[in-house]
C-alpha cells in the first residue's frame, strides 16, 4: 500500500517541478522579450532572465524524463530515492551558496550587475528546488512513520 502512496507523492513532486520549470522558462523569456522590445539595457535583468530560463529548461527536462520512468518502488528503490533526494537537497543548498558568492563577488569587484543578476537568479532557483525537495523528503518521512 505504501508503494502506491509513494508513487502518488513522487508524481506530485514531479508535477510541481514541471510547473516551476515552465514558470521559470516563461518568466525568463518574457523578461528578455520585454527588454528587447523596449530596447532597455540592463545587465542585471538580462543575466537574471537568462539564468532563470536555462534553469527552468533544465528542470523541465529532468522532470519529464523522471516522469517517464515513474513506477512502483520496492523498499530498496524507495531508499535510493530518499538518498537521492537528500543529495539533491544538499546540492540545492550549494546552489544558493554559489549564487550568493557570485552576486557578492560581482558587486564587490566593480559593481558589475551581470554577475549580481545571475547570482540572484541562482539563489532563487536553489531555494525553490530546496523547498520542493524538502517537501518531498518530508512526505517520504511521514510515509515511513505511518507504515
Amino acid at each position: 500500500m505504501w508503494s502506491d502512496t509513494l508513487l502518488l507523492a513522487e508524481r506530485a513532486h514531479l508535477q510541481q517541478l514541471i510547473v516551476w520549470g515552465a514558470a521559470s522558462v516563461l518568466v525568463g523569456t518574457l523578461v528578455l522579450t520585454l527588454l528587447a522590445v523596449g530596447r532597455v539595457r540592463s545587465a542585471l535583468l538580462v543575466h537574471f532572465s537568462l539564468q532563470t530560463l536555462v534553469w527552468g529548461a533544465i528542470d523541465l527536462i529532468i522532470a519529464i524524463f523522471a516522469w517517464r520512468g515513474l513506477t512502483d518502488r520496492d523498499v530498496d528503490a524507495a531508499t535510493r530515492l530518499d538518498r537521492f533526494l537528500w543529495l539533491n537537497a544538499g546540492l540545492d543548498a550549494g546552489y544558493v551558496g554559489v549564487g550568493a558568492t557570485l552576486a557578492i563577488t560581482g558587486w564587490l569587484l566593480g559593481r558589475r550587475l551581470g554577475p549580481v543578476g545571475a547570482g540572484l537568479a541562482i539563489i532563487v532557483q536553489g531555494l525553490a528546488l530546496l523547498l520542493l525537495d524538502a517537501r518531498f523528503i518530508n512526505t517520504i518521512m511521514a510515509l515511513r512513520v505511518s507504515s
